[in-house]
């Protein structure tokens, strides 16, 4: 494959690994020795907030009534479109049984997780969408508590994500961020059940306090900077594949953007684009996009759409979006994203915030592997069994051999046992050797 990149990163999106751990842990074992206290302490020096760490009802309702109608209209689209995608990702979920042989009976069982922590980040942005997403998901799929915890401002929760999780459904809503939103729900600090899960985005501080703290509770993902791809032929518009560049590099300065094209006429105009809108942009966004752009942003050209979405796959982007013609053909040959918005017509950024299917989704390569936040994360897929006693003979049989054979004795002897009991009288051949 030959690939031309007329602009290549000069940085990769990996933090300070190492740094970022020392740090992580110890703020962990500090919360977990001392509780919600130590965990006070540290919100009131990283959030700089002392006031209620739970919200009251009465705090919920003064923070609703500052969020315009419009807004509350807005959040309840999007609530009710993520509601319907997750409980049609639901229908895929079934219980099941079946009779492996004569006599011995097997199945699956969905049960879904007792307690979620969803993490809503409110640092540079305000991600009510988040609350909406977590939230949302973790009802539909039917956890018994939901526990939302989200960095205050100075004078508590931002208001439009209060409201957003109370309006999903969450059942606490937690003026506490960083490493100490997450080890309070994962330790289950203020009254709160200790969360099964935690879920959501967050900087590298709460990516690493999940990683640490996977196995003792389950995580969504183990998340990176956000990252996007477009392919892009020559029948894309230049200026919506620049647009939707920059919308997505403005999320952080270490944000990849990648475009992979088979057009180097459209790659150049797109180049051409994409600084102005960057200059367009307020400020704060503008400093992210540029850092962005500048340094973690690659325009790739390649022979044909085979090469591209290897290339693609090669990258395994959070988001994918494909402009370019015969979408079906794209669907049906990619096979290593996050997420895939085929066409123009729709964008990572209806994704981001309203049109439906989740946007927690895999970084840094890991749609390798997994797919996004969904109602399956926060299920158990359990499986059960019984059997006849005759039904059983066989499996005895073979499990007292395969166990003898793998030197596991005791094993053997659960077997053995029931077939004496089940089977007096009968010999049965139980040595490894046949």
């Amino acid at each position: 494959m030959t690939k031309t990149y007329l602009k290549k990163a000069t940085l990769t999106s990996k933090s300070d690994a190492s740094e970022t751990h020392a740090i992580v842990q110890g703020i962990l074992s500090d919360i977990e020795a001392g509780g919600d206290a130590k965990a006070l302490e540290y919100a009131a020096k990283f959030d700089k907030y002392q006031g209620n760490i739970e919200l009251t009802a009465d705090e919920i309702e003064a923070a609703a009534s500052k969020v315009p109608q419009k807004l509350k209209d807005d959040i309840q689209f999007a609530r009710d479109n993520v509601w319907r995608f997750a409980e049609l990702q639901k229908q895929t979920i079934q219980d099941v049984e079946m009779e492996i042989q004569p006599g011995v009976i097997a199945g699956q069982k969905a049960i879904p997780v007792d307690a979620a922590g969803c993490y809503v980040p409110a640092g540079r942005y305000r991600h009510i969408a988040s609350a909406i997403m977590t939230v949302t998901t973790a009802r539909v799929a039917g956890c018994r508590h939901v526990t939302v915890a989200s960095p205050p401002q100075p004078d508590g929760v931002t208001p439009a994500i209060a409201y957003a999780a109370h309006a999903c459904g969450a059942d606490k809503i937690m003026a506490i961020g960083g490493v100490q939103g997450v080890a309070s729900m994962a330790f289950g600090l203020f009254g709160l059940p200790q969360a099964n899960i935690i879920v959501g985005p967050g900087n590298q501080f709460v990516a690493e306090a999940k990683r640490i703290l996977f196995g003792r509770v389950g995580i969504d993902m183990i998340a990176g900077p956000t990252d996007s791809l477009i392919l892009a032929d020559k029948t894309a518009d230049p200026f919506l594949v620049a647009t939707d560049l920059v919308s997505q590099a403005e999320h952080g300065y270490n944000s990849p953007v990648w475009l992979v094209t088979d057009d180097q006429a459209l790659a150049e105009d797109v180049m051409r684009q994409v600084p102005g809108l960057i200059d367009d942009l307020p400020e704060l966004n503008r400093e992210n996009a540029t850092a962005a752009w500048r340094d973690y942003a690659e325009v790739i050209v390649v022979a044909d759409r085979e090469e591209m979405a290897s290339t693609s796959d090669d990258y395994a982007p959070e988001h994918l979006t494909v402009m370019a013609d015969d979408l079906d053909w794209w669907l049906e040959r990619l096979r290593c994203y996050g997420s895939l918005f085929l066409g123009e017509e729709t964008t990572v950024s209806y994704g981001d915030k309203a049109a439906g299917p989740n946007h927690v989704l895999p970084t840094s390569g890991a749609a390798r592997y997994t797919g996004g936040l969904s109602v399956h994360k926060y299920m158990k897929m359990v499986t059960w069994q019984r059997a006849t006693r005759e039904g059983a003979k066989s499996t005895a049989i073979a499990t007292a051999r395969i166990s003898r054979l793998e030197g596991m004795e005791g094993h053997a002897r659960a077997a053995d046992a029931r077939l004496a009991k089940f089977f007096p009288g009968e010999n049965f051949d139980l040595s490894a050797d046949g």
